[in-house]
């Protein structure tokens, strides 16, 4: 059986993904049609429902919750995570005046509409409302540019921003992370509800084999992940992976459930998401 699967070139999900689609890890049958695209556009064809098995951000699921569930395994959630609110560097004072201001004049690059930053953006400052969406990896040129006041960045973003001489003016990771207590979570696996359920579990139980693999060996897919990485420097290839993939990503457990459901309460509270009955998880029993 063959299904369509679609996941972003970024490290932590070449790494995630690099056994199961290279047959490194028994696959049960089953074989995929690999998809690679930047996070929005994964949000975007989830949102029409074009692929059997996607990354996506969580903002974005909450639209699709009729047609995915959530897998256990494959999310990154954690701490210390989180997008960066960034800016020139010589702006710095006159850009955190502003952001007092119910009404500031400045217009911020944004990652995509539906993703996870861009929640968190709208929970921490809801003043912000001049937005235009980018590619994440476009954000920082606009700021050196100053197409944009200030950027949303994400990804491996995290980890350059500084040598250009970008300066963060707040971590919205930390933030939530004081908010609710909770890890933040950024984005999921989702597989289509269309699909048997035991096929469901079973896609569950191959992503959790393949995130293990990756961490019993670690340089096994180093190849297929550099060929993905838009020439990253190794050294922080391997960063971006010790941030986005951890406990969380071979099994979401208690803690990981709580920190989404408790996005989704305050999403829906706060209405920037509609309210929903599915349940967002795969049945395993």
């Amino acid at each position: 059986m063959k299904l369509t699967l679609g996941f972003s070139p970024c490290p932590n999900d070449t790494f995630i993904f690099d056994a199961l689609i290279h047959g490194k890890i028994d696959t049960e049958g089953l074989s995929f049609a690999v998809s690679f695209d930047d996070v929005e556009t994964l949000n975007q064809k989830a949102m029409r429902g074009e692929l059997d098995i996607t990354k996506l951000s969580f903002h974005a699921f909450a639209y699709v919750v009729e047609k995915y569930a959530l897998l256990n395994a494959g999310s990154a959630l954690g701490f210390g995570v989180g997008p960066l609110l960034i800016c020139k560097k010589e702006n710095i004072d006159k850009i955190s005046a502003q952001l007092l201001n119910p009404n500031p004049q400045l217009k911020v690059g944004i990652p995509g509409k539906y993703t996870t930053a861009n929640f968190l953006l709208g929970v921490a400052y809801p003043q912000l409302t001049s937005k235009k969406e980018m590619v994440f990896s476009e954000i920082e040129n606009a700021l050196l540019n100053e197409e944009i006041d200030l950027g949303l960045i994400i990804h491996e973003n995290r980890f350059t921003y500084q040598d250009k001489g970008l300066h963060k003016v707040v971590d919205l990771g930390s933030y939530w992370e004081e908010l609710t207590g909770c890890a933040i979570p950024l984005g999921g696996i989702v597989i289509n509800r269309k699909l048997p359920v035991e096929v469901q579990q079973k896609v569950n139980r191959l992503v959790r084999k393949s995130v293990e693999f990756a961490f019993a060996n670690p340089k096994s897919g180093l190849d297929f992940i550099k060929e993905h990485a838009q020439e990253m420097d190794e050294a922080v290839m391997y960063k971006h992976i010790e941030l986005y993939v951890n406990k969380y990503s071979i099994d979401l457990g208690e803690e990981g459930k709580k920190a989404i459901d408790t996005l989704f309460d305050m999403a829906t509270k706060n209405k920037v998401i509609p309210n929903f009955k599915e349940d967002l998880y795969v049945r395993y029993s």
